[in-house]
């Protein structure tokens, strides 16, 4: 499980740093691996409205959007937007991203594609104030339930502090860790306890995207799925994301991922390789491994892309019964 938090505040060590970093901290004590990108202290400039997202599915503007928040928003299970509140709403630069965001916006409602997190991924906000206007959240909760409806994410909870105006407000107020805990025990905690399996290919661009991404769309709440390559390559293959797509699963943005680094801060239930012949760490030997050789139904054409896909279904049926898993027959939030 991989909590994203946007932190949204100019200031580095303020009220806002200091709650989002009680948060991520109680989410790293659960068992998830964390990621906080420094919105102020990154390169995403603001959208310009070019309309190339909502015809192609992707933003022409080149910055850290497009090599690294995009894959992020992807990637995560939870993604929580922490901001001061500036006139009502978040502030400038966390507006910026937010805007960006029309990209996916645009990839589900004008290309009709999903993601295969869409029914697992959940949008938290934390905001401070300096004020205690009975209005003053207001703007911001409406922004963030658009944004968090873009990214194919649930806007399930949110952490509001008035008067929050001096550099150690938050770290001296009376409820805040034990709210913090409350809220990442509530939301966090059943994500946390799904079994996990992880699927292992060569280059981690095909057989292992394909898999991950339809056990996800199927039962991601009930089972969490991870990938990582031997040899990862850089892009998930074209092919690969074609075939997804007639299917409307929307893997655009994901980066294959070295073994090493997924399994830095996962225990998996269940490894799957696709080659007999894959070593694995060591420690792995203690694991349930299976392999499951569908090497015949792989080729460089979409028609055995396609039964690839069939080939990996009928695997991942399995795969549910084994963890006595009922899989979503509607899988709309």
């Amino acid at each position: 499980m991989l909590v994203l938090g946007l932190q949204g505040s100019p200031r580095k060590k303020g009220n806002t740093a200091f709650l989002l970093s009680a948060f991520m901290a109680e989410a790293a004590a659960l068992g998830a691996a964390t990621e906080t990108v420094e919105v102020c202290r990154s390169d995403i400039r603001p959208c310009m409205e070019l309309v190339v997202c909502e015809k192609k599915g992707f933003c022409p503007i080149h910055d850290e959007m497009e090599s690294r928040v995009y894959g992020l928003l992807r990637q995560a299970d939870v993604v929580v937007a922490a901001t001061p509140i500036f006139f009502y709403n978040a502030t400038a630069q966390l507006k910026a991203l937010i805007d960006r965001c029309q990209t996916l916006w645009a990839r589900r409602y004008r290309l009709k594609l999903k993601d295969p997190l869409a029914t697992v991924r959940k949008g938290i906000v934390l905001a401070v104030a300096a004020t205690r206007g009975p209005q003053l959240f207001e703007g911001l909760n409406l922004t963030a339930t658009y944004f968090f409806d873009a990214i194919d994410a649930r806007f399930c909870a949110s952490l509001n502090y008035r008067q929050i105006e001096h550099a150690s407000d938050m770290a001296k107020h009376p409820s805040m860790r034990e709210d913090v805990a409350k809220l990442v025990k509530e939301h966090l905690a059943p994500l946390a306890q799904r079994p996990k399996v992880i699927f292992v290919s060569s280059a981690d661009a095909c057989r292992s995207q394909m898999a991950r991404a339809l056990v996800m769309a199927r039962a991601g709440r009930r089972i969490e799925a991870l990938t990582a390559g031997i040899a990862p390559a850089q892009r998930i293959d074209a092919l690969t994301l074609a075939t997804m797509a007639e299917r409307k699963i929307d893997l655009a943005f994901r980066v294959p991922q070295p073994l090493n680094a997924v399994l830095a801060g996962n225990r998996p239930d269940l490894v799957v390789t696709f080659d007999a012949a894959t070593a694995l760490p060591p420690w792995l030997a203690a694991i349930r491994r299976e392999n499951w050789d569908l090497g015949e139904a792989v080729g460089p054409d979409p028609d055995s892309r396609r039964r690839l896909c069939s080939a990996l279904e009928v695997r991942i049926a399995t795969l549910f019964q084994q963890f006595d898993i009922q899989p979503d027959t509607n899988q709309k939030q």
